[in-house]
């Protein structure tokens, strides 16, 4: 059986014309790809019919400079081929488009900023695997569903028009950006003309989340009593049922906006506010004082309401857990990494931008007040957690993932809850980027982008 990756050589369109490309001869055989006759050759949405030239002793591909750079391809490289003898086509990929945010071509050496070594990063793990990327916004979707002018990587980052791609990754990080009527009408195009595959195509909001779960019987354990906050009577109903509550911002992430509420006393009510440089706290002598202070924001802001948990921590810092959750190869879902998070000094939130630090679930359990009986199968009941809360998303929730970020606690009784599910999950947020290497994170995308590409 031949590999399905092979060397894909770009050669002079002096030697090879558009209408032509080299093969190995015993793909040929094994394919039974026809001589002579014209075949469809295939990258994401681009279709070209070439007559196939055997080669003798070869196991690679050629294709003429022409030719190649139509398919946005600028050097030699490494792809996965594939010949499906009912439509006669010849397909290479799976090519992948990355939808970000911004782009600055005025910094060609870091057009992406901060996430420029992701894009490299992935750049290296398509060619270790046979894939081919790229990376686009919102501006370069101009209304060619057909092609794209995205920025690939060839001995430097450049600009080039590229087909729309087999599948698309959105790591689009705002909703404003998301919900722009040029992206959403071409995430539905291209998968209606060319077949696409889009995945982690939506932001999640907390109380989607937390009612879709909640028809789910198998995961309603992991589940905190939550509610979008509506007015005073909510707030003074849960602030009776539960020593502290949480107040989260509906579209809020990083921690942002998150307020505090605890119970002093009979009367008196003290609010802690999430801030940048540490925690702000304000007491108030009675709830509808509060409830006052903050209904102004509620004009602008929805808030989930949410029973506060008695969690785990080490030395006074709440610990939580970032599970990143990954469909892999064959499209079932997997645990990449679960990593414990504590929160900096100052702060009740565990998120790194406010100062958390990482370790392994093990060191934090082992550093943690529960007892060794309660932390034993600590990493086992967070996986299991994670999965089910993943598979959980899938069915209840009609929109395609590829990748979750699962924030799970513990609580001082060693029971699993979940906090909330991040749908575009920071690759920065779970095992930093290393010299020279490609995280599974990475290898894991491409793998499951090969899936959805049949490649």
């Amino acid at each position: 059986m031949l590999k399905s990756k092979v060397a894909v050589q770009v050669i002079s369109s002096g030697v090879l014309p558009d209408d032509a490309i080299m093969l190995g001869e015993a793909y040929l055989k094994q394919w039974m790809i026809p001589h002579g006759q014209p075949i469809t050759i295939k990258f994401g949405a681009f279709r070209h019919p070439v007559k196939v030239i055997p080669v003798e002793r070869f196991d690679g591909l050629r294709i003429g400079q022409s030719l190649a750079r139509k398919m946005g391809i600028y050097v030699s490289t490494s792809l996965r081929i594939q010949y499906r003898s009912t439509t006669s086509t010849l397909a290479l990929g799976p090519l992948i488009g990355v939808l970000v945010s911004r782009d600055d071509p005025s910094v060609p050496n870091r057009p992406f900023g901060s996430i420029t070594l992701f894009c490299k990063e992935l750049v290296d793990a398509c060619a270790a695997q046979g894939a081919h990327v790229y990376f686009f916004t919102p501006n370069q979707i101009v209304g060619n569903y057909n092609s794209i002018e995205g920025w690939i990587y060839s001995d430097g980052w450049r600009k080039t028009a590229v087909p729309a791609p087999d599948v698309v990754n959105n790591r689009l990080t705002t909703r404003k950006l998301e919900n722009k009527p040029d992206v959403q009408h071409f995430m539905k195009e291209v998968k209606i003309r060319h077949n696409t595959a889009v995945f982690n195509e939506k932001f999640l909001d907390k109380p989607e989340v937390f009612e879709a779960l909640h028809k789910d019987s198998t995961i309603v354990k992991y589940l905190p009593e939550s509610h979008v906050l509506r007015n005073y009577t909510m707030l003074k109903a849960m602030c009776s049922r539960y020593p502290v509550v949480f107040l989260k911002p509906v579209r809020g992430s990083l921690g942002k906006g998150i307020i505090r509420i605890s119970r002093l006393d009979r009367e008196t009510f003290q609010a802690m506010y999430a801030t940048v440089g540490g925690t702000r706290r304000q007491q108030f002598s009675s709830l509808l004082k509060l409830f006052s202070s903050i209904s102004g924001k509620m004009k602008t802001v929805r808030y989930q309401i949410q029973q506060g948990l008695h969690l785990i921590d080490i030395h006074g810092r709440p610990v939580d857990f970032r599970a990143l959750v990954q469909k892999n190869e064959t499209g079932k879902w997997t645990i990449t990494s679960i990593v414990a998070r504590t929160a900096g000094s100052h702060h009740f939130v565990s998120n790194l931008a406010r100062g958390g630090t990482l370790s392994t679930v093990r060191e934090a359990v082992a550093k943690s007040c529960l007892t060794a009986a309660q932390g034993q199968d600590a990493s086992a009941r967070l996986q299991r957690a994670a999965l089910e809360i993943a598979k959980g998303i899938d069915t209840n929730i009609p929109a395609h993932f590829g990748e979750l970020g699962i924030d799970l606690a513990l609580d001082t009784n060693g029971r699993v809850w979940l906090l909330e599910v991040n749908s575009k999950p920071s690759k920065n947020d779970n095992t930093p980027l290393q010299d020279q290497k490609i995280r599974p994170s990475v290898r894991n995308m491409i793998r499951y982008a090969r899936h959805l590409a049949d490649f």
